[in-house]
């Protein structure tokens, strides 16, 4: 895997991280018992975490890459053989 593969990967795996940790404990207003300042929308959340969320998603991002990157230096997985399969 080369550096820029790598880094478009960890960029990928990223993003596609951050938005299935967005959701975790995320409350609305009438959940946590707080009136909606005029103009609101009804399913904003109080508070979104966002830095936590983040590093989470780094970090798991980090693992999974790893993974990825080991299965590819070691040659556990051989991915070119995988996705080059000619029919």
């Amino acid at each position: 895997m080369s550096i820029a593969g790598g880094i478009v990967i960890f960029i990928i795996l990223w993003w596609v991280i951050l938005f299935t940790t967005l959701p975790i404990g995320v409350r609305t207003p009438e959940e946590a018992g707080e009136d909606l300042v005029p103009g609101q929308a009804d399913g904003a959340p109080v508070k979104p975490r966002l830095l936590f969320k983040f590093a989470l998603t780094t970090a798991i991002t980090s693992v999974i890459f790893l993974l990825l990157w080991a299965s590819d230096h070691y040659g556990i997985v051989h991915w070119r053989e995988f996705f080059d399969r000619k029919p």
